[in-house]
């Protein structure tokens, strides 16, 4: 279970700075970036697969299902949630969504203990507060709400095909189905435009995206998540703007406020009093044993 939480802590640590790093690739075209950030981790993450001689494995109809609605809904549609939540309304409202995670995932797990939803409750405020309560329009707070189905998807559906996969595989398959994704998207959106040279700064920030958010941070959730259950895990959830906030104030890019470091103390109090609900089995996990062994 400790190395569960300093997996989970650590890749949604990791996850936050995508805030601060984003500004180095802020003017590369949205959706061909993000089809680039996912072909670079996918080849990393094959050619680790092969490395440590891990077979492909064929997944039943069901499984396909769930890896189909962990890109689709996890990868992609959150990607483009953000993005257009972020240029409808701007980036706190969608980062405040989000901050709500850890009560969703906490409920996802099954039947959560007292302790387990009051930290969860606990760390929604704090990421709220740190993220800055969100004003917008309409479009924004839908979009919004489409990023928070996406990533409570990244996490649910990924728990029946885990036991299967394993991190490294899942995370594979996962990266290297999202890339024509996000490459039809971005030939509706943004058309022949949607992929250039890069320039230094901008190959630098991709290298980060693809390796360590996506590669290094997927496999440390994708490793913790199923040692915890996706109600405690889910409770990490709020140091994504812990994250964004350290990252910020180490580029040099932003100070943090009072309310800023207020809502990340909450966040640590929040966790601190979920994990003290100890793991609670989640009915997903056990499901998909059951799955698994009549197969």
């Amino acid at each position: 279970m400790r190395n569960g939480i300093l997996g989970a802590a650590s890749a949604m640590f990791l996850v936050g700075t995508l805030a601060g790093v984003s500004g180095f690739v802020g003017a590369y075209p949205l959706y061909g970036g993000q089809a680039v950030r996912y072909l670079v981790a996918a080849v990393i993450l094959l050619l680790i697969t092969g490395a440590l001689g891990l077979r492909f494995v064929r997944l039943t109809l069901r499984e396909s299902l769930y890896l189909g609605g962990l890109t689709l809904l996890g990868l992609v549609f959150f990607n483009v949630c953000v993005i257009e939540s972020t240029r409808a309304s701007g980036p706190a409202l969608v980062g405040t969504i989000l901050g709500t995670v850890p009560l969703w995932l906490a409920l996802a797990g099954g039947r959560p203990a007292p302790r387990l939803l009051i930290g969860a409750s606990v760390v929604v405020a704090g990421a709220t507060l740190a993220t800055g309560l969100g004003t917008g329009n309409l479009p924004g707070l839908l979009w919004a709400l489409g990023a928070l189905v996406g990533e409570v998807s990244f996490s649910v559906f990924a728990i029946p095909l885990l036991p299967k996969l394993g991190a490294i595989r899942l995370s594979a398959y996962s990266t290297a189905l999202s890339v024509p994704m996000l490459v039809a998207v971005g030939l509706l959106t943004e058309g022949a435009t949607m992929f250039r040279t890069p320039t230094a700064a901008e190959a630098l920030g991709f290298a980060y995206l693809a390796v360590v958010i996506t590669v290094l941070a997927f496999f440390l959730w994708y490793t913790a998540l199923p040692k915890l259950g996706p109600g405690l895990a889910g409770l990490f959830a709020g140091l994504i703007p812990v994250g964004a906030i350290s990252t910020g104030v180490v580029l040099g890019i932003a100070t943090p406020s009072a309310y800023d470091l207020l809502g990340a103390g909450l966040v640590i109090a929040g966790i601190i009093v979920g994990l003290t609900a100890g793991r609670s089995p989640a009915k997903a996990p056990v499901a998909a044993r059951r799955e698994r062994a009549s197969a």
